[in-house]
């Protein structure tokens, strides 16, 4: 039986997430999906409303940026261009071979020339990346 890939989610699409998106919703309430929200990401998102405090006791993984991923994206970064927290999101994705929701495809789609594993899909419309 084969597993659905994970779910890494930038801060365009926590942010659609967290105003109860219906497309973010579903896409995050798939069972056999796991759901990681990389650290910075959370850095950049959250300003500590009552609704975020409520979106963080889902079932959402916050990945550390470790060495190793901090290293993949500034590899990437050597290469094409892009803001250190969208290559750190990649990065991330690309080591689960996880598909990335962001609310701005484009800036991930340059970022996805170096990390050509990583399916980019739209937070809030069905338009697929790859």
């Amino acid at each position: 039986m084969m597993t659905a890939p994970g779910i890494t989610l930038d801060t365009g699409a926590l942010i659609a997430l967290e105003r109860n998106d219906k497309r973010m919703r579903t896409v995050t309430a798939q069972r056999d999906s796991i759901v990681t929200v990389p650290a910075v990401v959370l850095a950049e998102w959250w300003r500590g409303s009552a609704g975020q405090r409520v979106l963080l006791e889902s079932p959402l993984v916050v990945e550390p940026t470790t060495a190793r991923i901090a290293r993949l994206a500034g590899e990437a970064l050597a290469f094409v261009r892009g803001t250190a927290v969208d290559a750190i999101v990649m990065a991330s994705a690309a080591q689960r071979g996880d598909i990335v929701y962001t609310s701005d495809p484009d800036d991930l789609l340059v970022l996805q020339n170096y990390f050509r594993s990583v399916t980019v899909l739209r937070a809030t419309g069905a338009e697929r990346h790859r």
